[in-house]
């Protein structure tokens, strides 16, 4: 039963739940509720999600346009639909677990180059804890979704707004900056450092601006530097 209350003590007590999670390396509730929410959230989206503005939109414009039935297109929204689907339940039950097996590694090489030592299901159980608030993201999202009648691609990403990014007059380079600033990533973020702390003994401060940095590396590679190659 301890189990069980631990995650939900993170929500109300940062310090103090972070900490004793970590000391006590309590990571697979942690893991299980994010993969549970994640999985929740990718699957109201893709029952709610209306994949033909999408479909049209890639759709040929020349001679070769007139060659598509509305059959064939009708099945491309379908399949769109299904990928979707899959592809939602597949983030939450298996990208979501690497993901935080890939962090607790990166985890463990920051230890080993600050000569920080630590046990690595402590490390572990830092990653999980550090991504509840992005299962809460996706809890809201899923509730926010399932009442919703359809989403469109633009109404999908505007309908938990908890960026910057989503400020109006924003260039598309200012967009991707300022998606960095997410409430809930940033949350997340302040987690981690606490966590980082607790299994390694490293100041809670320096900790903090570790992990800071970590994370402005990883929003410029990914939220600023791959997109803008893309785009090019």
């Amino acid at each position: 039963m301890t189990s069980l209350v631990q995650p939900a003590r993170v929500f109300v007590d940062p310090l103090g739940g972070t900490r004793t999670a970590v000391e006590a390396r309590r990571w697979l509730w942690p893991l299980l509720i994010l993969a549970f929410c994640v999985a929740i959230s990718g699957t109201t989206y893709a029952l709610r999600w209306d994949a033909t503005a999408s479909i049209v939109s890639t759709l040929p414009t020349d001679s070769t346009a007139s060659s598509m039935s509305e059959s064939d297109i009708a099945e491309q929204i379908q399949t769109a639909s299904r990928k979707a689907l899959v592809g939602g339940i597949a983030k939450g039950l298996i990208v979501m677990p690497l993901m935080v097996l890939l962090l607790a590694c990166i985890l463990w090489v920051a230890a080993w180059l600050f000569n920080k030592p630590a046990a690595f299901g402590q490390l572990m159980t830092a990653a999980a804890v550090a991504l509840l608030p992005i299962a809460l993201y996706h809890l809201i999202y899923a509730v926010c979704a399932g009442y919703q009648h359809s989403l469109t691609d633009l109404r999908a990403e505007r309908l938990v707004p908890s960026s910057l990014a989503l400020l109006d007059g924003l260039s598309p380079k200012m967009q991707r900056v300022l998606k960095g600033v997410d409430f809930f990533n940033l949350w997340s973020v302040g987690l981690l450092g606490v966590g980082f702390s607790t299994a390694t003994g490293m100041r809670l401060g320096r900790s903090l601006v570790l992990i800071g940095v970590m994370y402005l590396m990883y929003v410029g590679v990914f939220f600023i530097g791959l997109p803008s190659g893309g785009a090019q």
